[in-house]
């Protein structure tokens, strides 16, 4: 079992209502796993539904030499949705990328649990219709963009996320080209590309410099408000009065933060 106050730290849990939880806690099992540590394999059995208490999990699914990330669970993430509910083994195999503690919940304990509070199936299904969005979300960056708009769009997403111009990778060429669904080769060619064009500049050690984040957004095909906004900061003055025409306004270097 597991104390019931640790699992209602988790938004996941704390969103059952309590006697439900309580059966939960009494019945789930806590397993630990090292860096790089296989969790489970597609086609294995479930062992239940995983709950990330801590720690980080990539689930990869495999064809031949090429592999595809999809989806990384951090704490409150789930594994193991679709046996717990429709049988058969794992589709894909996750992997342990951070040092991470799993909540591990049998269908048994789930089925008693809805049935002390049926309002908890909302919770479970809840659940289930979030994966399907994400899923979506990835298939749509994935199948329907180019490597080249997907590598971009993963820099300025850790450019943002840090608010500064100079970034870390954060994984191997190898699991970036996982994140990517695409092979390590093409990944080297594609980051290649964006230094010879002038976009990013290599520091080493797996960190770049967004040199020009303008352009950058451009090739990730990006939407985004802020993107939209330095578009428009780009456009030339309009002309004079007169009709005579006037030579387009310069405008600053379009860098991030910390430059």
């Amino acid at each position: 079992m597991i104390p019931r106050h640790r699992l209602e730290q988790i938004p996941f849990f704390a969103a059952f209502p309590r006697p439900a939880l309580q059966v939960i806690a009494d019945r789930a099992v806590e397993r630990r796993f090292g860096i790089g540590d296989i969790i489970f394999r597609a086609g294995d059995s479930a062992a239940g539904l995983m709950v990330v208490l801590e720690g980080k999990v990539r689930v990869i699914r495999q064809a031949g030499m090429r592999s595809q990330v999809v989806h990384v669970e951090r704490v409150g993430g789930t594994l193991g949705e679709v046996p717990i509910f429709a049988g058969g083994g794992y589709p894909a195999t996750a992997v342990a990328a951070e040092p991470t503690v799993c909540a591990v919940i049998a269908r048994e304990a789930l089925v008693a649990a809805v049935k002390s509070k049926p309002e908890a199936a909302f919770v479970l299904l809840e659940r289930l219709a979030r994966r399907v969005r994400e899923l979506v979300d990835r298939l749509d960056r994935t199948a329907l963009r180019p490597v080249s708009a997907r590598l971009a769009e993963f820099l300025m997403a850790r450019a943002d996320a840090r608010r500064r111009a100079v970034i870390a990778i954060g994984m191997t060429q190898q699991q970036l080209a996982e994140e990517l669904g695409t092979v390590r080769e093409v990944v080297v060619r594609e980051l290649h590309a964006l230094r010879t064009a002038g976009l990013v500049r290599p520091l080493g050690g797996g960190r770049f410099e967004i040199v020009d984040a303008t352009a950058l957004r451009a090739r990730a095909g990006d939407d985004s408000p802020t993107a939209q906004k330095e578009k428009s900061q780009t456009k030339p003055s309009p002309p004079a009065a007169t009709g005579v025409g006037v030579a387009p306004r310069k405008t600053l270097s379009r860098r991030l933060p910390g430059r």
